[in-house]
């Protein structure tokens, strides 16, 4: 029998188990940055009783992104993702969010496809270590009082308002801008259990190169993540540039209105998880 019930604090650990099993980077910590940011729209799918997938929600007012879309391997092909999905969605349309978005892996793409989400663009996992060569940087730390201009700089760029979950990872880790008063760019970084997730980088075409190669350099023969859209050619190359290769491809799809961003200012996603 499947069911479907609110996932809690003691999921962390299925989870947890779960995005091993992908391959996925996520660490305890970025289950429950979900979890106490949306506790009401995260799921756990349950079979026969036992634990057999997740998926969790984010409202950004009248946008909603869903991440962490994940079934247990042995208990693929059964509807469990097909179940978590048109519950999550239920849970949205009752919210009356407009827009519903989500980055796609291949594997998940013909379901997401079934209901009702298309393509908006692709993007590039790019991996490895950066070379780094200590440059002088125009990149400096954020301080609280400009957290207003990264969250308006961000929701020009994004068409939503993602301040809740800029401010968290702006309390978790350290926040790089370019610029001040108007705020030309911005990068945050957060760690992995696989590597250094680079993104978001949200800037103009002269912060976001100095923002990439702070980034870079300051985390020089360590191994990192960033998610690049395929449009977006000077961010690839700056990510070439520093030995770095696509790993992986991803869609961001989207389902109901569309959003206006900008992807040309888009020079690394936030992660599948975040959007």
């Amino acid at each position: 029998m499947l069911c479907i019930r609110p996932f809690a604090d003691a999921d962390v650990q299925f989870g947890m188990r779960l995005k091993e099993q992908a391959g996925w980077n996520q660490l305890e910590g970025d289950w429950r940055r979900m979890l106490d940011m949306q506790p009401d729209g995260c799921f756990v799918a349950q079979f026969d009783g036992a634990a057999a997938g997740t998926c969790m929600t984010c409202i950004f007012g009248d946008v909603a992104w869903i991440a962490m879309m994940l079934v247990e391997q042995s208990l693929r092909g059964k509807g469990i993702g097909r179940a978590l999905m048109e519950h999550a969605l239920g849970f949205l349309d009752g919210r009356g969010t407009g827009t519903i978005r989500l980055d796609a892996t291949p594997m998940g793409q013909p379901l997401y496809e079934k209901l009702g989400f298309q393509a908006e663009y692709s993007l590039a996992r790019y991996a490895g270590k950066p070379t780094g060569c200590q440059r002088p940087s125009g990149a400096h730390r954020h301080t609280r009082d400009c957290d207003e201009l990264v969250y308006s700089l961000d929701r020009s760029v994004t068409g939503c308002d993602r301040r809740k979950l800029l401010k968290r990872l702006i309390d978790e880790r350290d926040c790089w801008v370019v610029g001040g008063s108007p705020l030309r760019g911005y990068l945050l970084t957060r760690a992995g259990s696989r590597a250094t997730q680079i993104g978001p980088c949200i800037a103009d075409d002269i912060a976001g190169p100095v923002l990439l190669n702070h980034a870079f350099d300051q985390h020089s023969e360590s191994p990192i993540y960033i998610d690049i859209p395929l449009s977006h050619q000077p961010a690839a190359a700056l990510a070439r540039e520093e030995g770095l290769t696509a790993q992986r491809q991803l869609l961001r799809m989207c389902r109901g209105r569309r959003v206006d961003e900008q992807v040309e200012r888009l020079w690394a996603s936030s992660g599948p998880e975040l959007g």
